[in-house]
């Protein structure tokens, strides 16, 4: 048991109308307020967040895996869009009408998609994957990641080759090598830990095409155009998250109209964790609210 996640509640598969298949799970009361989740980088449907949060705060908490990832079909040649579409399809099936949505770390730009086009009706982008290929972050960004993403843009096919290369292991190894104190008391949680570790390898299950799409489109220029969006957004950091924004959202929610940037002390990317109740509860209020 883990104060951080619960095993999910519900797993299941929905098909849709080309055949293909999106696993998901959900938390939470079956008859609760629904919230979708756009998991982070090369998670699956098994992680979810905030132990009892959705069962305290009455949220019918649903992950979707992206397609290739976890339990969904893989859809070669995927973009954002496709995957908006794909969530407009599975909420139409499950007889929602624009759920609101949390979108973390990799997850960011697809649930930002998802707002765009109107599916969702409120978003939380929780320790978001901000859109490094903007000019407005050519000269700050350290050497390493300048590389990979004139690679992803001089040669998709190539940067594909090289994230493919990756691992349920390396993923791992990356995520702790790269986090704070603050942070690794969350995820080598033991009860955390498994179920992290579970979400990698579902998410590797079918290979490592679905995450190496998903890293290319994150590490591009986004085709989203983010000052359409007019539902409610929040975005959460924690101040001592230095993976995945280079100035934690600060220019990313002013390109949102009306978007709400909060930054957490003491913490870095494992706010979504620490704070569940917190996000969760502002996200079902600006859903109820509209603004």
């Amino acid at each position: 048991m883990s104060d951080y996640v619960a095993a999910p509640a519900r797993l299941g598969e929905t098909e849709l109308s080309d055949g293909r298949q999106l696993g998901w799970a959900e938390w939470g009361p079956a008859d609760g307020v629904p919230v979708l989740l756009s998991p982070g980088a090369a998670t699956s449907r098994w992680l979810g967040l905030g132990g009892k949060a959705p069962e305290s705060l009455g949220v019918r908490l649903v992950s979707v895996d992206r397609p290739g990832l976890g339990a969904s079909t893989p859809n070669p040649g995927r973009t954002f869009s496709d995957f908006a579409e794909d969530i407009r399809r599975f909420v139409e099936l499950q007889g929602w009408e624009r759920p609101a949505m949390v979108g973390n770390s990799q997850g960011t730009p697809f649930a930002l998609a998802c707002a765009e086009s109107g599916v969702i009706g409120a978003l939380a982008v929780v320790s978001g994957a901000d859109e490094v290929a903007a000019p407005e972050f050519a000269e700050t960004l350290p050497p390493g990641l300048a590389g990979l993403i004139e690679r992803v843009r001089d040669d998709p096919d190539g940067a594909r080759a090289l994230f493919e290369g990756f691992s349920a292991d390396a993923m791992w190894d990356m995520v702790m090598a790269a986090s704070p104190e603050s942070d690794l008391a969350v995820y080598q949680e033991p009860g955390f830990a498994a179920a992290y570790r579970r979400a990698l390898d579902e998410a590797f299950a079918q290979g490592t095409a679905g995450y190496a799409t998903d890293t290319v489109l994150a590490m591009g220029r986004w085709p989203i155009d983010l000052s359409a969006i007019t539902v409610p957004v929040d975005l959460w950091y924690g101040e001592q998250d230095s993976s995945h924004s280079p100035d934690l959202g600060a220019t990313l929610a002013s390109r949102i109209p009306g978007a709400r940037r909060h930054v957490v002390a003491d913490i870095g990317g494992g706010v979504l964790w620490t704070h569940t109740e917190e996000i969760l509860g502002t996200l079902l209020e600006r859903q109820v609210s509209g603004r």
